[in-house]
């Protein structure tokens, strides 16, 4: 565990995540995260971009832990994102038998970025302003339990009954 380099990044999927199964049966997805870091020019009172960076990451189902599947039904291409995980580097050999290597990330957790997200809910009406009976913690009509809202219960209307 003192070699495990940990990273959060925040970025956009560059594609819908691509599910795969091994022959074990085990899920992991795959996808990538574009980041494009800016940064301030005090200089020049703009913002400078930096070169974009491609975060290849996989996210595995672990037992009853779903994160793979869970990252397939609920993220497509686009959205924003913030991951964590860790950074691993992995060997492989092409089909012209060259060896190579690839630094991914192992996502420990994932979730979407709502920063520059538009309301995600735009075609549902604004919420409705509840009626009296709705108001009213126990529901019931406050003009029958009296004008406290606890009703008549033991002692006098302004005991709290707890």
């Amino acid at each position: 565990m003192s070699n495990e380099t940990f990273l959060p990044i925040r970025g956009r999927l560059t594609a819908d995540p691509e599910m795969r199964f091994t022959p074990s049966g085990s899920g992991v997805v795959n996808f990538t995260v574009a980041v494009n870091a800016s940064k301030f020019d005090k200089d020049s009172n703009t913002w400078k971009d930096s070169p974009t960076k491609f975060w290849r990451c996989a996210a595995w189902n672990q037992g009853k832990l779903t994160r793979a599947d869970n990252v397939a039904n609920l993220l497509k291409k686009g959205d924003s994102v913030i991951v964590y995980g860790e950074l691993t580097t992995r060997e492989y050999v092409t089909k012209e038998g060259e060896n190579r290597s690839a630094d991914e990330i192992r996502v420990e957790s994932i979730g979407k970025d709502l920063t520059f997200h538009a309301q995600a809910y735009a075609g549902n009406q604004a919420p409705q302003q509840p009626t009296a009976a709705q108001s009213q913690p126990w529901g019931g009509n406050q003009s029958a339990q009296g004008s406290q809202g606890w009703g008549t219960g033991p002692g006098s209307q302004e005991e709290v009954p707890f």
